[in-house]
């Protein structure tokens, strides 16, 4: 697979990007009342997989593109699809690199995710951790003379569990987001082949969502001391004991500044009403922020709410709002008019 990275207008300096993902989660397991994989229209709806998260932007991207004139544009409109963001913006990370190698740094980028139209300023950044618990096996009938790999590893869940106590009590905090400091998740704990053998083996699998006031590697360290902590009192008498912590991927949060004055040429596209806002979920936005030190924000058609669920959908109107506020920007960023060009009634406009 490979990701997408178009220019319309001239190359050149500046401009504005517009970033949106192709993939999807999986619809398998899920009770649909519609095909996931075709679209359905009904009472004002397009239901079906990734019409929230996040098609609807890039089909608004498109849907753009046919409406310019690229030779009427005086500085760059970029394009930027990528694949495998549900995985860990696993697709987006080479052509970002790419673009920092060839001096590419839009005066803005916009991240098309779903928040309803309003200006997210601010996401979490995301870690994650595969743990493997090595116990002592025996026949269960002798279990105290044998090390449960299972047991070793709720220890350690037991010690997140203090952790995020702790965290939430005295850790940094930031507002506007629904849980406003870091999270420690365990998602998944498995082991043991049969209930009258002691297992020797346990993997669980964590994630942490941190803020950008928070130091990632600090919590990466504090997690490992957790470990040591539930491992140190069975290493007496079980020296080949072990929990072993590997990282398995990561990304930044994002943390723009609504002064900025890109930031605020673009809320004058975006409707009277728009609030700034932080997501709960992550982006690819955090990696372009870092890479490529250009402001970023994150604002698209659509609730997250009905994202990743069966029978997910988008209402039409935020398609249109949608393909105005775009309209709206390229006339600021990629024409340099102050006024908006795509005719919406006055409301529909206005600073936050």
């Amino acid at each position: 697979m490979s990701s997408l990275l178009a220019r319309l207008g001239p190359d050149g300096p500046g401009g504005l990007m517009l970033s949106g993902h192709v993939d999807v989660v999986p619809a398998a397991g899920q009770q649909w009342t519609v095909p996931p994989f075709q679209l359905t229209r009904r009472d004002g709806r397009l239901y079906g997989r990734g019409t929230t998260d996040m098609k609807s932007f890039v089909a608004c991207m498109m849907a753009l593109v046919e409406r310019l004139d690229p030779e009427g544009l005086t500085a760059p409109l970029w394009l930027a699809i990528s694949y495998d963001e549900e995985i860990g913006c696993v697709g987006v990370r080479p052509m970002i690199e790419d673009m920092a190698d060839r001096g590419i740094r839009p005066d803005l980028i916009v991240v098309g995710e779903p928040t309803s139209m309003q200006l997210g300023l601010g996401h979490k950044g995301k870690m994650a951790f595969r743990v493997t618990a090595t116990g002592v096996p025996r026949h269960s009938a002798e279990a105290p003379l044998a090390l449960n790999a299972l047991h070793l590893a709720t220890d350690f869940i037991a010690g997140l569990r203090r952790l995020q106590e702790e965290i939430e009590a005295r850790g940094p905090r930031e507002q506007g987001y629904s849980v406003p400091y870091a999270t420690v998740h365990v998602g998944k704990l498995v082991g043991g082949t049969a209930v009258n053998l002691v297992p020797d083996k346990a993997e669980l699998l964590l994630e942490c969502r941190v803020m950008a006031a928070d130091d990632p590697l600090g919590l990466a360290a504090r997690i490992r001391n957790v470990a040591a902590t539930a491992l140190a009192p069975h290493k007496v008498r079980f020296a080949e004991a072990t929990l072993e912590v590997e990282d398995t991927g990561s990304y930044p949060g994002l943390a723009t500044e609504a002064d900025d004055p890109s930031v605020q040429a673009f809320a004058d596209c975006l409707p009277d009403g728009t609030t700034e806002c932080r997501l709960s979920f992550g982006t690819e936005g955090g990696l372009f922020a870092q890479a490529l030190e250009v402001p970023v924000v994150v604002c698209g058609p659509g609730d997250m709410q009905q994202g990743h669920r069966p029978d997910e959908f988008i209402d039409q109107g935020q398609l249109m709002i949608c393909d105005r506020v775009l309209l709206d920007a390229v006339d600021r960023f990629c024409r340099g008019n102050e006024e908006p060009a795509s005719h919406v009634p006055k409301q529909m406009h206005g600073k936050l």
